[in-house]
């Protein structure tokens, strides 16, 4: 969206640890992106990495700034190798896990108390981008298809036979308790009907079944529509 506005523009680029930042020299605008995929903290203790789920000491980094874009959820599902913590703790109870939808809700809900004691609606605008959903099973979509590999056309209709994904009920029931203004990017309901829209059938650069990122036009392109009318409002 930058891009198309200043295509050739004097910029600097740094990265340090988990946050890194591209300043546009003439417009003297920085972006900044903190890789943080559960929002709250990850410490690492003599038992390994731990998830802290009532704590987000990381938060400092994003104090001040004009404009917040959070989003959460892919990572809360991974397990194995690509899951990126050994223990999840609260308070004092250390547990190996537990079902990743109360996590997410306990995770979230730390992230809306942050957002109320730390965030001045005067002086910055916070926006959460909504669920990205996924096509691995064709029967959510009333498919006899195993996933999305074979779909080359949007789903029809108004509807989405298999409903919202129950993550969104958890971010829905957290944004409603959180006194500050949070701006909602939701754009979940249309990502469902994308059922062709995944990179692993189009890019030739994704081995396997991708069905979690999206490269077709019209999806990310709705976010930034929906975030650019928020700021111009």
């Amino acid at each position: 969206m930058l891009h198309s506005s200043v295509p050739n523009p004097a910029t600097t680029f740094t990265r340090k640890e988990s946050i890194s930042s591209v300043t546009f020299q003439e417009y003297g605008v920085t972006l900044f992106l903190y890789r943080t995929p559960y929002l709250v903290d990850i410490v690492r203790d003599k038992i390994g990495r731990v998830l802290k789920l009532d704590s987000i000491q990381q938060g400092d980094a994003w104090k001040g700034m004009d404009m917040l874009i959070f989003n959460s959820w892919h990572w809360w599902t991974h397990k194995g190798k690509s899951q990126g913590w050994d223990y999840m703790q609260e308070g004092t109870k250390v547990s190996k896990d537990m079902d990743r939808l109360i996590a997410f809700y306990k995770g979230l809900t730390t992230w809306g108390r942050w957002v109320d004691q730390n965030v001045d609606s005067s002086k910055t605008k916070v926006f959460f981008q909504g669920i990205s959903p996924t096509h691995y099973m064709g029967k959510e979509w009333g498919s006899s298809t195993k996933n999305c590999n074979s779909e080359q056309i949007p789903l029809s209709g108004s509807t989405y036979p298999a409903g919202l994904p129950a993550s969104t009920t958890v971010v829905n029931k957290v944004l409603s308790s959180i006194k500050t203004q949070v701006y909602l990017l939701d754009i979940t309901f249309l990502s469902q009907l994308r059922k062709d829209a995944h990179p692993s059938t189009y890019s030739g650069q994704h081995p396997g079944n991708d069905c979690s990122h999206w490269c077709l036009p019209g999806l990310p392109d709705t976010w930034n529509q929906l975030l650019y009318a928020t700021l111009v409002m």
